[in-house]
């Protein structure tokens, strides 16, 4: 894997985006609006328990795959021993890097899922956010993921059960091309265990509720998911998987 050039700060500089990479129109185009999505979700925190149960990172080595603009690098800075944000987005990266300065163990660094800048063996948790893994296609970030996590290390993807709920409908109606049966049998073939959990985004108000699901689905899709959403939070449906690498495992 070819290396960028360290910078003055010892990190890679922000680089122009890998022609490999998709876009992530909610957040690409729409940060501000993203963050209030975030601040949102798992009202409940019951999804944050399940990540915590299944791939503990006190005192780990965490890294952060698509971390976008760093919402939940903090969150994991509470309890792990360093913490690594990993975005190909330029904008995000920098965004992040504001967002954690000053943290220590705590950095955002420029790169893809299919190529993370990062050495061999070097964490204990590798966690994705409905970010790049989603079914067939994602191999090259399963293997990248294996090869940063030492023997014994959890790969944890989160990912939007769209199987589930009205969200779950709304998701598959503004994607018809999704197939979450298919992703589900993919991650189950590739080795993975997967946890089902529910919880709630909760808004503040019903402008922000409003201008979320606008980022979120096609534009028809969007008003009848505002119109069907009474009040400020709607259940919203998660599958998290999980790998675990093994242990004593020796590397060629």
């Amino acid at each position: 894997m070819t290396r960028a050039s360290k910078g003055s700060e010892g990190r890679a500089p922000l680089r122009s985006v890998s022609r490999d990479v998709v876009e992530s129109p909610n957040i690409w185009r729409w940060p501000e609006v993203y963050e209030r999505e975030n601040e949102a979700q798992d009202a409940t925190g019951a999804l944050w328990d399940t990540v915590a149960e299944l791939a503990p990172h006190d005192g780990a080595d965490v890294v952060d795959v698509g971390c976008g603009d760093g919402y939940h690098l903090p969150r994991f800075a509470q309890r792990a021993r360093t913490v690594v944000g990993v975005e190909p987005h330029a904008p995000l990266v920098a965004r992040a890097r504001e967002r954690v300065e000053g943290l220590p163990g705590v950095r955002a660094e420029q790169g893809s899922a299919a190529a993370l800048p990062l050495p061999d063996d070097c964490a204990d948790v590798v966690h994705a956010r409905t970010a790049y893994f989603f079914g067939p296609g994602c191999e090259p970030g399963l293997a990248e993921a294996s090869r940063v996590l030492r023997p014994g290390g959890v790969l944890v993807i989160v990912d939007l059960d769209a199987t589930r709920h009205s969200y779950g409908s709304w998701m598959r109606a503004s994607a018809p091309r999704y197939d979450p049966g298919a992703a589900e049998r993919f991650f189950a073939g590739q080795g993975f265990a997967v946890r089902r959990v529910d919880t709630l985004w909760r808004f503040a108000d019903r402008t922000t509720l409003a201008d979320v699901l606008r980022i979120e689905f096609t534009p028809a899709v969007a008003q009848k998911a505002i119109d069907g959403t009474p009040g400020l939070a709607l259940p919203v449906a998660y599958r998290v998987h999980t790998r675990r690498e093994p242990s004593g495992l020796v590397r060629p």
